[in-house]
């Protein structure tokens, strides 16, 4: 059983929650704080792919980073980077997939903080980075930690805009996803259902540490 698509599952997975960690978290607070009109309209625009087919997402992606496409011969032509068919832009499209999760997860928790008490950091001189870093995101930490074990654990099962972008290539590009999918085809049930329940085990792994989380998070 060749484990690479296990790896580059967890490879994916893990460097697009990176990413969308830092991004859901800036763009949550800034937007949190735009005004109304501004903060509707960027609201959508960011979480249109949440409510996206993937294929659509994967089908759009390829409209940008194609390599016959401006931005995609671009990158291939100055940098050498090939956006498609690459572990790389299967990140891409498993981060924009999954940015939403983590951006809506963001911003709902840092609309229910209790702005008294960033004032009150204030009026003792305290810095704006200081309060966001030590008294906004300790009191925001219970939704943030979830955001980013769900968006995780999303990440992890992505098929859609991941096969569109990226394909199917053993050892280059296979997630457990698309090697489910192509075993399918070839009539390889067996195969497939361990790679099944492997992302389930996973998955109810990730799952019940949010559990976990939220029961430590009520109790304090």
């Amino acid at each position: 059983m060749d484990l690479f698509p296990l790896w580059n599952s967890l490879r994916i997975a893990g460097i697009s929650t990176g990413i969308v960690f830092f991004a859901g978290i800036l763009s949550a607070y800034y937007i949190a704080k735009a005004p109304r009109a501004v903060k509707g309209l960027l609201d959508v625009a960011l979480t249109l792919p949440l409510v996206l087919p993937p294929t659509v997402v994967g089908f759009l992606l390829l409209l940008a980073f194609g390599p016959r496409r401006p931005l995609g011969a671009f990158l291939l032509e100055r940098f050498g980077l090939r956006m498609t068919m690459t572990w790389w832009s299967a990140t891409l499209a498993t981060s924009v997939v999954i940015f939403p999760l983590m951006y809506r997860t963001c911003r709902g928790a840092f609309e229910s903080f209790d702005e008294n008490l960033a004032a009150a950091g204030r009026t003792l001189g305290l810095s704006n980075t200081y309060i966001f870093w030590r008294i906004r995101m300790p009191g925001c930490r219970a939704g943030i930690l979830a955001g980013t074990v769900l968006s995780f654990a999303r990440a992890l099962g992505e098929y859609g805009a991941t096969s569109m972008i990226a394909g199917y290539t053993p050892g280059r590009t296979a997630t457990i996803s698309t090697t489910v999918y192509q075993l399918w085809r070839t009539n390889e049930d067996g195969l497939a259902l361990r790679w099944v329940l492997v992302n389930v085990a996973i998955s109810f792994a990730v799952l019940l540490a949010v559990n976990l989380l939220e029961k430590r998070e009520r109790r304090r």
